[in-house]
């Protein structure tokens, strides 16, 4: 059995890190080692789930395809909800297998494609009315210099620290939403949904990139506030 390889992780960090790349390859390589199968080739995506242009997967179902081989995966469910993704390799022709669901075929990725679809533009939806919620009430979401802005006018540290912690739980009742929307797709872990919040543009209070550190603290704060 020959097989080709096809790896994805979000971010060019995790990219060079080997971030997500080290369990994908070793879900594969025990894959090929459990079938007795020779990889062939193998690629690497390094984008965003919600990227289309994946031209290391073309070239990943091209190699498969002229040499007969099946591609392999890693985690199917990882990439359920990319609904470009489910339609081209359902529509390739190429013979496909993914480690954590070896069963899946054709109509399983069809109607996670639909699935992935429909979700994605409810997901849009969701977050552009809480954003829009938020413009109309007035709040400018992820303010760098708010911190510093106090300072400059002169304002005493108690009035400071009382102006940031409101302005910090208003940023939190305005993504109070799209945490809930995050949630409703099954990612739980504070890593999975800093990478999320990221990949969606949001801000963190203070204009920053989520971490796991920062939405630890947003989600301690959201069970703190009353709505």
């Amino acid at each position: 059995m020959k097989i080709v390889a096809y790896h994805r992780v979000s971010t060019a960090r995790q990219g060079s890190s080997g971030l997500g790349l080290e369990a994908q390859t070793k879900a594969i390589n025990d894959f090929a080692t459990a079938r007795n199968a020779t990889i062939t080739g193998t690629f690497t995506e390094v984008e965003s789930g919600k990227n289309n242009d994946r031209p290391e997967l073309q070239k990943a179902l091209h190699l498969a395809k002229v040499t007969g081989a099946t591609l392999v995966i890693a985690k199917l469910d990882r990439l359920s909800r990319n609904a470009a993704f489910l339609l081209t390799l359902r529509d390739s022709g190429v013979k496909f297998i993914a480690a954590d669901m070896p069963d899946a075929n054709e109509l399983t990725v069809g109607i996670m494609a639909l699935v992935a679809q429909q979700e994605r533009e409810a997901i849009s939806k969701r977050t552009s009315e809480a954003l829009a919620a938020a413009k109309a009430r007035g709040t400018k979401l992820g303010n760098p210099n708010g911190a510093a802005a106090l300072r400059r006018a002169g304002k005493g540290n108690t009035a400071g620290v009382k102006a940031i912690k409101r302005a910090a739980d208003d940023h939190a009742k305005d993504l109070a939403p799209v945490i809930e929307s995050i949630r409703a797709e099954g990612v739980e872990s504070l890593g999975g949904i800093a990478s999320i919040l990221n990949e969606r543009g949001m801000l963190t209070p203070r204009g920053g990139q989520w971490h796991k550190s920062s939405v630890k603290n947003l989600l301690s704060r959201l069970n703190q506030l009353s709505f």
